[in-house]
């Protein structure tokens, strides 16, 4: 041994983790498989729902004054498409779908955590739905911290209908996501990027009890015993994903389009329309009638169903990839087998 190891000895092999043992040493516990799966989903739910969700997003911006661009989802898809291109309809995906899935990753992995920590270890029973409900709205609540500025940039992206100033744009050094949000940060801080983070929670909270306890409460129903043996069908996964989906956009949808104004607010540097939540919902009552608060559910109830059905499949069949074990050995919420 040479004197400069004997001043500076190298550190034990086996007690080094190297890159290529990483993934092996993060998958083999319970958390890092999860934590992967639900990203997975994640990513499965934007591919499977950006289209509608541009729709959306579109259909529930103010109209402007003499505006010719059509009310209804159809309508919108073609006027997109012909005036726009396609391509128009994934508009603002890069940023959901490289930061969605740790988003999702998140909403998962806390569900998961909560559910364990409310859970009777000395029980077989399954979770009960009140402490579903429990665990829902704590993942719901924790995910609004990533999804509030993922959601503003992506929403401020997707109302961008002009082609023509959008090549200029492109020409500038706010193009594109990062470009947007330096442009943000520059003029209003942090906080501008989390513009509509108090309506985001006031959303998620009570639409993930929901979304959660429907989909537990559904494939239990579709498959009897699946909660405890983790034998559910794939069409099981799909079927009880998209209603829990369907039925958490539909409790909160009406608060979706406020958040969803208030976030779009300010593009460009232009003033703010809205103080606040309330003075949102009465300013656009006043202006365009109680509706207004429905407008795009259609396209949201499809795409809700779409994309909760491929989040959950991705999520199940990712875990039973991941851990060819039973997951009771770990958890006390039983999501795969």
């Amino acid at each position: 041994m040479s004197a400069t190891e004997e001043l500076y000895p190298l550190p034990d092999r086996s007690q080094v983790l190297i890159p290529m043992e990483f993934w092996p040493e993060f998958l083999a516990n319970t958390t890092g498989t999860e934590f992967l799966a639900g990203g997975m989903g994640g990513m499965a739910g934007v591919i499977a729902g950006h289209p509608l969700d541009t729709v959306r997003i579109r259909l529930q911006q103010p109209r402007l004054m003499g505006s010719m661009t059509p009310t209804t989802a159809t309508g919108l898809i073609k006027h997109i498409v012909s005036t726009e291109g396609a391509m128009a309809l994934f508009k603002g995906m890069a940023t959901p779908l490289a930061t969605i899935a740790f988003q999702n990753a998140v909403a998962f992995q806390a569900y998961a955590l909560f559910s364990r920590a409310l859970s009777d270890r000395t029980s077989q029973e399954a979770l009960s739905y009140r402490n579903v409900a429990i665990a829902g709205i704590a993942a719901g609540t924790i995910q609004t911290g990533i999804l509030t500025p993922v959601d503003l940039i992506k929403i401020r992206l997707q109302i961008a209908t002009d082609r023509r100033a959008q090549r200029k744009t492109l020409q500038s050094p706010q193009a594109g996501p990062l470009g947007l949000v330096r442009n943000i940060m520059r003029r209003e801080g942090i906080k501008g990027l989390y513009r509509g983070w108090t309506a985001t929670v006031i959303r998620d909270a009570p639409s993930h009890a929901v979304y959660f306890g429907t989909y537990e409460y559904m494939r239990e129903l579709l498959h009897p015993g699946c909660r405890t043996n983790g034998e559910e069908s794939l069409s099981t996964m799909l079927v009880s994903g998209g209603l829990a989906g369907s039925l958490s956009w539909l409790c909160c949808y009406p608060l979706d389009v406020v958040k969803s104004r208030l976030q779009a607010q300010c593009a460009g540097g232009a003033p703010p329309q809205y103080k606040g939540i309330i003075d949102c919902i009465r300013t656009s009552a006043s202006q365009e009638g109680n509706g207004v608060f429905w407008r795009g559910l259609g396209p949201s109830l499809a795409r809700a169903f779409l994309v909760n059905g491929a989040i959950f499949s991705a999520y199940e069949l990712s875990l039973r990839y991941l851990t060819p074990r039973s997951p009771k050995d770990d958890l006390g919420f039983q999501p795969m087998s």
